[in-house]
């Protein structure tokens, strides 16, 4: 009887089915609002692709946001960094990051991952009018990244995924504060003490044990708003909003993890794809041969290939080589390896870095676009065959008998 789960057919479309698992879903989604934003804005349709996110709108309740475009990324995106937030609150008190020796790695590793790719951004690109650039390659892409992880099914261990998964976070962390001090121009005072002011009920709300979601939710659209006429970008509000969210409810049961649940699937299946189509379409037909070859968009994807895994590797190798933190359960140095490349995926918080790095210079901010997505494919295709060539745990016997559907 031939063994049917050793068919090489079944082997060629694996790849295929894991694309339905939880850890693929979402990433493989950004893949294709990637390449489709690519197409609508290179296509016959691509005035109309501009025309929709950038065109002036006949009417906005807000004059400051007065295109889709803004509404897309200083409002929805507000939801985002929410749900960011949300994740950072769960992982300090209760997750990997409440345990100080437990966040020693992923803390020096995302660290390491953040300044070495500015080093090698700015060594490449030479400085200059590139200077403001520094952080766009400085980022990780949560759910691209998981994404490609997922592809490999329990191959790779999973004390390796939850050290992706919470370097990602740490890197996010990060990300909103360089957001918050570095891509700041000016800081309108009155709007800045209206800020403070709604942070304050808003942890009242918290210290009096407030158990229901809706002044929570309410103060946070006030804070949103506040923020935004602040000069500070509005998405901070997010992030800041959900520190305040109470872990539990006066029962005892859980209130910022059920919140958290609810918004996850609609961050990151409608809000950042949502994004990506509105930012990652470049038209290249308005890019010569020199902007092409200019520094910018190499040293962002040098940033983000060569910089993050250098970086991350190298700042775990010394880590453990010392002592001070403990190398992940049942992780080769190759497959560690393999996860510090895919942590140049850089996509969501590397576009959005990158619209704040150059604003008013669409022709920098197209490079830009280019270096991001160029980088982001070139480490997740890095990533993805290191690791599937490198792993060699006991799950992949299992794999190989088809006893796990996503691996079958």
């Amino acid at each position: 009887m031939t063994d049917n789960n050793r068919n090489p057919i079944r082997s060629i479309f694996a790849p295929v089915r894991a694309l339905f698992v939880s850890d693929a879903s979402a990433g493989i989604l950004l893949i294709f609002v990637a390449a489709a934003a690519m197409l609508a804005a290179n296509s016959p349709l691509a005035s109309e692709y501009r025309e929709l996110f950038y065109g002036d709108l006949s009417w906005t309740p807000i004059p400051k946001l007065d295109d889709l475009h803004l509404w897309i990324n200083d409002g929805l995106m507000a939801i985002f960094f929410f749900v960011v937030g949300l994740e950072v609150k769960r992982e300090l008190i209760a997750g990997q990051l409440a345990d100080p020796m437990k966040r020693r790695l992923p803390v020096v590793a995302a660290a390491a991952g953040m300044f070495v790719p500015a080093g090698v951004y700015m060594l490449v690109s030479g400085g200059g009018q590139y200077t403001s650039g520094w952080a766009i390659p400085a980022a990780t892409d949560i759910a691209f990244a998981m994404g490609v992880l997922g592809l490999l099914g329990n191959r790779v261990p999973a004390s390796l995924r939850l050290f992706l998964l919470t370097v990602a976070i740490v890197d996010d962390i990060g990300a909103v504060l360089v957001i918050a001090l570095f891509y700041t121009p000016t800081i309108k005072m009155i709007w800045l003490v209206a800020s403070v002011v709604v942070v304050g009920l808003l942890v009242g709300l918290n210290r009096a044990r407030v158990s229901v979601f809706w002044p929570y939710i309410l103060l946070s659209l006030v804070l949103w708003f506040c923020v935004l006429n602040t000069g500070v970008h509005a998405t901070i509000a997010g992030v800041v909003a959900a520190l305040t969210i109470p872990m539990k409810r006066r029962d005892g049961n859980s209130m910022l993890e059920k919140l958290e649940h609810g918004l996850a699937p609609w961050s990151a299946y409608l809000i950042v794809p949502v994004f990506g189509f509105a930012n990652a379409g470049v038209s290249l037909q308005g890019l010569g041969v020199e902007a092409l070859l200019d520094p910018l968009p190499y040293a962002i994807a040098a940033g983000l290939v060569v910089g993050k895994q250098l970086g991350i590797f190298s700042a775990v190798w010394i880590a453990v080589k010392t002592g001070f933190a403990e190398k992940p359960d049942h992780a080769g140095w190759m497959e560690i390896y393999g996860v510090s490349i895919l942590c140049g995926i850089g996509f969501t918080m590397s576009l959005f870095i990158g619209g704040l790095a150059f604003p008013g210079n669409q022709l920098l901010i197209d490079e830009a676009k280019i270096g991001i997505l160029s980088g982001s494919a070139i480490s997740a295709i890095m990533g993805y065959i290191v690791l599937r060539m490198t792993t060699t745990h006991p799950e992949e016997d299992c794999n190989d008998r088809g006893d796990n559907p996503a691996n079958a």
